[in-house]
C-alpha cells in the first residue's frame, strides 16, 4: 500500500478542512485512506526548525509521496531530504522566485504543486481595507522577518499598492507571540486603521491575534477564510476547499505513475471574499450594503 507523507509547518487543529479536501481530491483518483493508501503525518506546529528532521523520517519510512505546505519551509526541507521522492506542494507564494521550480509550466526534477502567489493577493488585501474604510490614511502590513513567504519583493509590492490607493503602509514584524503584541501596540500608537495579516506561521498564533484586534479596536485584514471564521474581520482567498483537493487530485495522479515534473504547477481561479458580520458590530465598523451584497460568505 503506498504512503504519503503529510509535512506542514501548521498545526493539525484548525486543518481539518485541507485534510478532508485533500481525500476529496485523492478519491477522484480512486484512492482511498485504509483501503489502497496510507498516511503519515508531520506537523511542525509552528516550530519550523523541526521541518528538516520530520522531512528525513518520512524519508527514512518510504513514503511514496509528500506533500509538504504551511509554510516554504517545510517544501525546502522535503526538497533537502529527497531528490527522488515526489513531492507535491501547497504554498502561497512564488514558487518560480523561490526556487521551488525551473518554471510554472515545466516544473522539473521532483517538484511540483498549488500555489497561490503571496505578491498578487496583498494588493487585493488593502484594496479591501481601503475600500471597507475609506477615511484610512495608515494601514499596518504585519509580516514575519523570519519566514520566506515575507520576501522583500512582497513588501515592496504591498508598498507600490499603498500608493497606488494613496495611503501609507506601515510594516510591522513579528516572529512570536509577544512581538505579535508589540505590533498592536505600534499601530495604534501610530493610528493605523487596520492591520493586514499575510503568513501562514502568524495564523498560527491565531486566537491571539483575534484577542488583541478586539482590544484595540483595530480590525485586521487575512488572507485566509479560516481566520474569518475565528473571528478576524475578512479575508480574501483561494476557495481553501478547491486548492487543497487539487493537491489531492496531483498526489492520486502521480501515485498512478505520472511524473512530478511533467505536472505544471497550479493555480486558482476562484476567489472568495469572506466577511466577518459580528466582528465588523464588535468593532464598531459599518460595512456598506453593497459591499456586503459582493461577499461570497457573510458570517453572522
Amino acid at each position: 500500500m503506498p504512503v504519503i507523507g503529510v509535512l506542514n509547518g501548521l498545526s493539525a487543529a484548525g486543518s481539518e478542512t485541507f485534510i478532508a479536501a485533500v481525500h476529496r481530491g485523492l478519491g477522484e483518483t480512486g484512492f482511498v485512506e485504509g483501503r489502497n493508501v496510507a498516511f503519515e503525518y508531520r506537523w511542525a506546529e509552528g516550530a519550523f526548525e523541526k521541518l528538516p528532521a520530520m522531512a528525513a523520517d518520512l524519508v527514512k519510512r518510504r513514503v511514496s509521496v509528500i506533500l509538504a505546505g504551511g509554510t516554504l519551509v517545510a517544501v525546502r526541507a522535503a526538497m533537502a531530504a529527497t531528490r527522488t521522492i515526489p513531492i507535491v506542494f501547497t504554498i502561497i507564494l512564488d514558487p518560480v522566485n523561490s526556487g521551488l521550480v525551473a518554471s510554472l509550466n515545466h516544473p522539473g526534477g521532483n517538484v511540483t504543486g498549488i500555489t497561490r502567489i503571496s505578491t498578487e493577493l496583498i494588493p487585493k488585501l488593502l484594496e479591501l481595507a481601503r475600500e471597507t474604510l475609506p477615511d484610512a490614511r495608515r494601514i499596518a502590513l504585519l509580516v514575519n522577518p523570519s519566514s520566506p513567504e515575507n520576501a522583500d519583493q512582497t513588501v515592496e509590492g504591498a508598498r507600490t499598492a499603498a500608493r497606488a490607493l494613496g495611503i501609507e503602509l506601515l510594516v510591522l514584524h513579528a516572529a512570536s507571540e509577544g512581538e505579535i503584541d508589540q505590533a498592536f501596540e505600534a499601530a495604534v500608537k501610530q493610528r493605523a486603521a487596520a492591520l493586514v495579516l499575510n503568513n501562514a506561521y502568524l495564523s498560527t498564533h491565531r486566537a491571539r491575534i483575534i484577542s488583541l484586534s478586539v482590544r484595540h479596536a483595530l480590525p485586521v485584514i487575512s488572507n485566509s477564510r479560516e481566520d474569518v471564521a475565528g473571528g478576524m474581520l475578512m479575508s480574501y482567498d483561494a476557495d481553501a476547499s478547491d486548492f487543497s483537493r487539487q493537491a489531492g487530485v496531483y498526489v492520486g495522479r502521480i501515485l498512478k505513475g505520472e511524473k512530478p515534473g511533467d505536472l505544471p504547477v497550479m493555480r486558482p481561479t476562484k476567489f472568495e471574499l469572506t466577511v466577518n458580520l459580528k466582528t465588523a458590530k464588535a468593532l464598531g465598523l459599518s460595512i456598506p450594503e453593497s459591499f456586503l451584497a459582493r461577499a461570497d460568505e457573510v458570517i453572522e
